[in-house]
């Protein structure tokens, strides 16, 4: 038989593998997180009809003479580029602007992808809708880096109550009052337990100059105040002077059940000088018990909740994964990659830091199938199934008139 039949057959079945690969692509060019590939060819190998030789008594060497038996696949390489980003406006959309991958699990098996079409089930679990796998994020209570555990976002995700530590004061103290005179300033704390208690500060112009003494009430309900008075000296332009360091008053909540109530108290923002008298409570923290609200992620993979107490809280965080080498991942299916031999370890990050790229949300990845280079790519491949299909005919023409010699 003709070793140009062999070659075009190679040729043939090969090619038809090219068209394949292309037909997938194609068919993908709207998948969401979709990597396109594209097949490399290789010639198989040759027949040595004979050998070179080397230059020799005056006469020079010659050439290897050899013949190509055909060709074969040198490898289907899955091309990571960047797909286009969508918006979308849904909140549990997620793109990735980068490298990196989500990372998805199915029962004990982990999985990568690029697609970030996520949604939460009936128990608030972040999931790949239609399989149900799970999104992975960073264990943030664990203090464990790298460690992952289901992201759950639940509207029953409660906030425990902070009691109060810190309360600053701000606006003015009118110089030109008269010494003896009393103004108070009622502020909210909350306890242990996220009770609200009422505290009164009065202040009380002293005879020396520039000069205000504070006194704090106890609230109803406190065992007393530890540290509840001191005085404020402003300088020759109002600003405040002494004390230098923030006092810390204790309310006791002895028999309440709850802790005792530990305030620095800031009086730096508090003028001295003469106009009216405004003094205010600018900042107070601590907050009661409250439940989730809503929640937003941001470019970090960070999950951020309100909650109906006003406070503010990360609830989750998105974990991403990278490789030394993404083109050794193995496509499984539903647009996901298993590790494999070449791909190198994973590495298990968050999103901001080098190498694992940044989150844009409510956004989707679009596939990154180029159509006009496909086409171009069908095309050639149909030249080439045509070509070996010719060789084939072709050489059966050959081995026809071989056949007819006897006749």
């Amino acid at each position: 038989m003709l070793r140009s039949m062999y070659a075009g057959v190679s040729g043939l079945r090969n090619h038809q593998t090219r068209l394949d690969v292309i037909g997938n692509n194609i068919a993908n060019v709207n998948t969401i997180g979709f990597k396109s590939s594209r097949v490399t060819f290789k010639d198989l190998f040759s027949q040595t009809l004979r050998a070179a030789t080397s230059a020799h008594g005056g006469r020079g060497g010659s050439n290897p003479v050899q013949v190509g038996l055909g060709m074969t696949l040198a490898s289907i390489d899955t091309d990571h580029g960047d797909g286009s980003i969508q918006y979308t406006g849904k909140g549990t959309d997620l793109a990735i602007e980068g490298s990196g991958f989500f990372i998805i699990r199915n029962g004990n098996t982990l999985m990568y992808t690029r697609a970030g079409n996520f949604d939460l089930d009936e128990e608030g679990y972040l999931v790949v809708p239609g399989t149900g796998y799970r999104v992975q994020g960073l264990d943030l209570a664990s203090g464990v880096e790298g460690k992952l555990i289901d992201i759950r976002v639940s509207t029953g995700t409660t906030f425990n109550p902070v009691a109060t530590t810190y309360v600053e004061f701000a606006n003015n103290l009118n110089v030109e009052t008269e010494p003896g005179a009393e103004i108070s300033a009622p502020f909210e704390v909350y306890d242990s337990l996220g009770r609200m208690h009422t505290v009164v500060i009065t202040f009380t112009r002293e005879a020396a100059p520039n000069s205000w003494s504070w006194q704090i009430s106890p609230p109803a309900g406190s065992s007393g105040v530890s540290g509840g008075s001191g005085v404020l000296v402003f300088d020759s332009k109002g600003v405040l002077s002494s004390p230098t360091t923030m006092p810390t008053i204790t309310i006791g909540m002895t028999g309440t059940g709850a802790d005792p109530i530990e305030i620095t108290l800031d009086f730096s923002a508090v003028t001295g000088a003469a106009g009216e008298t405004s003094i205010a409570i600018a900042y107070r923290d601590g907050a009661p018990q409250g439940s989730l609200q809503s929640y937003s992620i941001d470019g970090a993979g960070n999950i951020v909740g309100e909650f109906s107490n006003g406070m503010i809280r990360t609830v989750g965080q998105i974990a991403l994964a990278r490789f030394a080498n993404p083109a050794g991942l193995m496509k499984v299916g539903n647009t996901a990659f298993v590790e494999s031999n070449n791909s190198g370890l994973k590495q298990i990050g968050q999103a901001g830091t080098a190498g694992f790229g940044s989150i844009a949300s409510s956004s989707l990845e679009m596939s990154n199938v180029d159509l006009s280079l496909e086409f171009t790519e069908m095309i050639v491949t149909q030249r080439g199934l045509q070509a070996n299909s010719r060789i084939i005919t072709t050489s059966d023409e050959v081995l026809q008139e071989v056949v007819n010699l006897k006749r």
